[in-house]
């Protein structure tokens, strides 16, 4: 057999468990795997000494998105190029309606965004902000290639917010149509309570930033999870808690997973490698982001979590503001802008503290990148894993070849970041994306613009 390339010589970890070996690649798709592969007109990339795993999903996303009063600074060329940088080559974000628009216009408008700019692979989950008026949309977009959906039990103020009887009846659509519902949960009406009440000059003066950490204890994550997992029970739903963060979420879920409830939750990577302590920094309202950083009992108990597999993915909520956005905020900590740049460290950062201090496998880290986002997502066997006939998305790591964060040589827009100063191993030496060499030498190589959209089809069990 002939082929376009050959990745020599590398750890290469597949779902059957890794060996030493080669990959064989013709056109886009993975065409053999083994050993002594025959090279003879193919283009040969060394991976002597590498891991070789598969394209990391990131499945939470926000590129260029109209939020807190400014826009996010990455958008679909520097994101993905980020993204690519660190081994990340499917992208999915979140198309949000405008104020009176439809489900098809949000996802017009984030095809958009994303034609002509980005390097990697994308599709969208289609955000809920008004039931009534989106509920009869919601086949049309299963049957245009949707087939995740996303409300917020927050957001009241930006129009997004969704109440009880929109998720449950959202979750009956999604049991009856095989699509699945992605929710960001928070208890609004407490929160906006402890919010009120610390809303004060003095407050503000005295504990600044701290009062982001300050007015959300976890029952405001853990009773919102709680509620929607019973609306999932009630109704047969297939639900996904995004960005999970608390001990009492992972506990939830895990007691609503032994019951056979429908239920999936990731965590983000910001959640298993930092903790609250940074609100006491001069800069700590750089971190704020929503859901916010909890204590180190949380981040412990998220790792359990991951190896027990009550939670699922890692992903990032990437949301990147510049230090000029962030200081919009002038001391009152309602008006930051949340959320943090990642896409870059994603994988750095899992592999860092989570492979090599002995926190999981390296297998594991491909399963909670990799292989369960995309099953979960509707991307499998296309993506999120090396085997026969699926796309040549790879990643090439040295296993111990260690860089430190500097966001003067990254690729994000972001002029700070949360690792500054870190150093991490396993950004990706070399990143294809469908065969095409995107990163070469930790550099970026690709052409912008080359992703490609990624339908999907509906479960029909």
């Amino acid at each position: 057999m002939r082929f376009d390339t050959v990745i020599k010589s590398g750890n290469v970890v597949t779902p059957a468990g890794s060996y030493s070996g080669d990959i064989g690649i013709t056109g886009e798709k993975i065409a053999a795997l083994g050993v002594d592969l025959d090279t003879d007109g193919a283009t040969v990339i060394d991976a002597t000494g590498h891991h070789v795993i598969p394209g990391v999903l990131d499945v939470h996303v926000h590129l260029e998105l109209p939020f807190c009063g400014t826009v996010s600074a990455d958008d679909y060329r520097t994101g993905t190029r980020a993204a690519a940088r660190g081994g990340v080559t499917t992208v999915i974000d979140f198309a949000i309606p405008s104020a009176n628009g439809s489900l098809s216009e949000a996802a017009d408008t984030w095809m958009k965004k994303a034609e002509g700019k980005s390097l990697i692979d994308y599709t969208f989950h289609i955000c809920i902000t008004r039931y009534q008026e989106h509920k009869d949309q919601i086949e049309g977009m299963i049957d245009r290639g949707f087939t995740t959906f996303k409300e917020f039990m927050i957001y009241e103020s930006e129009g997004w917010q969704s109440d009880d009887r929109a998720l449950f009846g959202t979750l009956e659509r999604m049991r009856q149509l095989g699509g699945m519902l992605l929710v960001h949960a928070e208890s609004s009406r407490v929160l906006d309570e402890l919010i009120a009440r610390h809303h004060t000059p003095a407050m503000m003066q005295q504990y600044g930033a701290r009062l982001h950490p300050m007015t959300r204890p976890n029952f405001v994550e853990a009773e919102a999870i709680q509620r929607v997992v019973q609306w999932s029970e009630a109704t047969g739903g297939r639900l996904y808690i995004v960005h999970m963060s608390t001990a009492e979420g992972a506990d939830i879920i895990r007691a609503a997973q032994a019951r056979g409830v429908p239920v999936i939750a990731e965590t983000c990577v910001q959640y298993l490698v930092l903790d609250d302590s940074v609100f006491e920094r001069e800069d700590g309202h750089l971190f704020a982001c929503c859901p916010q950083l909890k204590k180190p009992k949380d981040v412990q108990r998220l790792w359990e979590g991951l190896r027990h597999g009550e939670v699922s993915v890692i992903s990032t909520d990437t949301c990147t503001f510049t230090r000029e956005q962030k200081a919009m905020w002038e001391g009152d900590w309602t008006k930051i802008p949340m959320g943090m740049p990642g896409l870059e460290t994603l994988m750095p950062l899992t592999y860092t503290s989570g492979v090599l201090e002995g926190r999981m496998t390296l297998d594991d880290m491909c399963m909670k990148l990799s292989t369960n986002p995309a099953k979960i997502m509707g991307l499998y066997p296309r993506k999120g894993a090396i085997q026969v006939g699926a796309d040549a998305d790879v990643a090439i790591i040295h296993p111990e070849k260690r860089h430190k964060v500097s966001p003067s040589t990254m690729e994000t827009n972001a002029d700070w970041s949360p690792y500054d100063g870190w150093d991490l191993a396993g950004f990706s030496r070399t990143t294809l994306s469908r065969g095409d060499v995107i990163v070469d030498d930790y550099k970026v190589v690709g052409r912008e613009g080359r992703g490609q959209w990624l339908p999907r089809t509906a479960r029909t069990n």
